[in-house]
């Protein structure tokens, strides 16, 4: 690249065409155009000359904020301007920062439509688009992984909207993680890290092979790819769905109180969605060695202008209208807590997965756990059923009490201030 050269694309978010976000991206780094080209969605040849951008996105990493000078809290910077439709972004080569700016514009301007913008995966049933699933979860829980299913067209892993016309995806690609990555547990996301123009970044290879290293985690356990959406098999060709038959809360309890699956009435739903319970897993953060327990409403925190209750209210109002079933998947640990027991498979995660998706826990009965008032299945096909209660799998039985009553606790702590919202959920549903 030559001094003072910059990479210019016009491109936009939002599949269904009511809701379409343009932008125009200047890049000072070559690799971050070809990340934001992946992530993003491409204008038709013809549509270019007519493209208008509604806002611009200025990435410079080269160049460090001055603290004193700014009045901002360190070299790093990714500032929006609402009013001037501008962003930029200094300080980091992270090519995330690229992509979540324009989800932060999104959970910005939709719910003035009456559409909820949404951090989650989504796929359907093949050649069904009606029958569809959103998958909730923060980084580390499986989303992206567990949403791209051989046997399901797959919309979206990271973005979506939900309007009155259905799902649409907001993105043109995936970004997944690579830490660890092989061929046996996650096989479409492996097969595309061969893929000419995928976007590796913070891995490390053989100079001599080129071969990359998916356990190297030396210059962060951040590992990521970036690829277009097609690089997967049954890719959704519009981005488009209906309204979700299912939603699912995805989440990685390092605590090993959570059952692997929980069925959520309406205000049991809202109250996780608001909650957004998860333990960060080393990969997501950096610093992050060890799971810590983490609150991020909506599941998207750090991308979101409006109160969390903007965005609740939105999800009540669909989920009451389309009769949505949800549910609570755990992925995290069980048998113990972190340093005890052992993360779940992912062989019973997706065994789960399919017996919600195939309808097969419709004749199944359930039980209400005495501690978070959810109701868990006696049976799942293929399930050892000693796992669906996470009290059966530890050893002690008061420890695993203990661990509970504290995991309530930290709940309690964190949703003081959503409660008021939740009672008028209870109320509107008693209504």
């Amino acid at each position: 690249m030559g001094k003072n050269q910059y990479f210019v694309q016009d491109l936009y978010a939002c599949a269904r065409v009511e809701n379409r976000l343009n932008v125009r991206v200047i890049n000072e780094l070559a690799w971050h155009g070809l990340f934001i080209r992946h992530l993003l969605r491409r204008p038709e040849v013809w549509e270019i000359g007519d493209f208008v951008p509604e806002f611009t996105i200025i990435n410079c990493p080269s160049f460090k904020a001055d603290p004193k000078k700014y009045d901002v809290r360190s070299e790093t910077v990714i500032a929006i301007n609402f009013e001037k439709k501008l962003v930029i972004v200094c300080g980091t080569e992270y090519a995330g920062e690229n992509k979540k700016a324009v989800f932060t514009l999104l959970n910005y301007l939709l719910p003035k439509k009456g559409v909820l913008p949404m951090h989650c995966s989504v796929n359907h049933k093949i050649e069904e688009p009606n029958e569809l699933a959103i998958f909730f979860g923060l980084s580390g829980t499986g989303k992206t992984t567990l949403s791209q299913d051989p046997q399901r067209t797959l919309i979206g892993d990271d973005e979506h909207g939900w309007s009155d016309d259905g799902v649409f995806n907001f993105e043109g690609g995936c970004y997944a993680k690579t830490i660890n990555l092989s061929a046996e547990a996650e096989p479409e996301i492996y097969a595309t890290m061969s893929k000419f123009s995928t976007v590796v970044e913070n891995m490390t290879y053989d100079p001599s092979s080129l071969e990359l290293n998916y356990e190297d985690d030396s210059l962060t356990p951040n590992m990521r790819a970036a690829y277009p959406l097609n690089f997967i098999t049954n890719t959704s060709e519009t981005g488009c769905g209906g309204a979700p038959k299912h939603i699912i809360f995805l989440t990685c309890d390092a605590f090993g109180v959570f059952p692997p699956l929980a069925k959520l009435s309406l205000e049991q739903a809202i109250y996780h969605f608001l909650s957004g319970f998860t333990s960060k897993t080393p990969g997501t953060e950096q610093g992050v060695t060890e799971p810590e327990p983490t609150f991020s409403p909506c599941y998207a925190a750090p991308f979101l202008p409006l109160p969390p209750t903007v965005y609740s209210k939105i999800l009540r109002e669909k989920i009451a209208k389309y009769q949505t079933m949800c549910w609570l998947v755990n992925t995290g640990w069980t048998g113990g807590p972190f340093g005890i027991g052992k993360r779940m498979p992912i062989k019973y995660t997706r065994s789960i997965l399919k017996a919600i998706l195939d309808t097969a826990l419709n004749e199944t009965d359930f039980f209400s756990d005495k501690h978070f008032g959810f109701q868990v299945p006696i049976s799942i096909p293929f399930i050892d059923s000693t796992l669906l209660n996470p009290r059966d799998t530890w050893q002690e039985k008061d420890s695993y009490d203990s661990q509970a009553a504290k995991l309530i606790k930290m709940f309690s702590k964190n949703f003081d201030q959503y409660k008021d919202m939740v009672d008028k959920t209870i109320r509107s549903v008693a209504l």
